[in-house]
């Protein structure tokens, strides 16, 4: 629930001009304002599940969005009944200047290309149907210009090659892999809440510069609670980031009871070195590593 110094839990991912939404609580749009960010270029918004804690601030958020003279279509992506439950919440919100367009998950592991990332839902354990969600932002190898020399490519082609593009022009056939090196390490970022621990996440988030996850509980006596209302304690999150070597963990998602995480943070860093308790407006910049 949340407190009066902290909204509930919700993700905002921002690259190329586009920015992604995951969950959406009571308070959501009231802590984007407070960072200075914009609800307008919202393009997708990513549903991990639908209990009222990561959901019930949609209405008033699409409602500030259609005030925006928004009127680019929004994708929503959401465990199967997204649609039912997203109409059944614009009751307060019927009308709006964009299209909604919905991605219902129901397999295990399922991937879209959108916003110029690669986002993979994945099944997490909760006790109702629950995703985590990967990000990710492949980088294409480093262009030659010998090679391209070399293969008699026209200069007016290149720049076209090294986005991707195969041409064809008088017969001949042009593909990236002409020009290009092998591919570089992109980003990934992988956010989970809402989850006892399972394989599904550590495969997921394997080697991501980023992991965000819940940690319910800091006191080592709730693992029994944490066990019973499917959530995780923050050493069983530290337990994940390590076996997924990822880069950095952010903890998220704590119970009311919770006040502060600061004082377990030493015993959680105990398991994994680079872990970080998360608060309203934490952010980062995410880029790719120097050649």
């Amino acid at each position: 629930m949340p407190l009066p110094y902290r909204w509930l839990t919700s993700l905002m991912l921002r690259y190329n001009g586009s920015s992604v939404l995951v969950d959406c609580g009571e308070g959501t749009q009231i802590a984007m304002k407070e960072k200075g960010w914009s609800a307008k270029p919202i393009d997708v918004i990513c549903f991990t599940h639908y209990h009222a804690d990561h959901i019930s601030g949609l209405p008033g958020l699409l409602l500030t969005m259609g005030n925006a003279e928004r009127t680019e279509p929004l994708y929503m992506i959401g465990p199967k009944g997204l649609a039912r439950v997203v109409g059944a919440l614009r009751m307060i919100a019927p009308e709006l200047p964009f299209e909604i367009r919905y991605i219902e998950l129901e397999e295990a592991v399922q991937s879209m290309e959108l916003s110029g990332m690669r986002i993979t839902a994945f099944r997490v354990n909760h006790n109702v149907v629950c995703y985590g969600y990967t990000f990710e932002i492949d980088r294409a190898g480093r262009f030659s210009a010998e090679r391209a020399k070399e293969q008699g490519i026209p200069l007016s082609f290149w720049n076209r090659l090294q986005k991707g593009e195969t041409i064809e022009n008088d017969g001949v056939t042009f593909t990236p892999d002409m020009v290009l090196g092998p591919a570089r390490k992109g980003i990934k970022l992988t956010y989970c809440t809402d989850s006892r621990p399972t394989e599904s996440i550590v495969n997921n988030a394997k080697g991501a510069d980023l992991f965000i996850c819940e940690g319910m509980y800091g006191e080592p006596e709730k693992l029994q609670s944490a066990k019973e209302k499917k959530h995780m304690t923050f050493y069983e999150a530290a337990q994940l980031a390590r076996d997924a070597e990822v880069g950095e963990m952010w903890l998220t998602h704590y119970s009311p009871s919770l006040v502060r995480p600061e004082p377990f943070m030493n015993d959680v860093k105990a398991i994994f070195a680079n872990s970080h308790p998360g608060k309203d407006g934490k952010s980062t910049e995410l880029n790719f590593e120097e050649d």
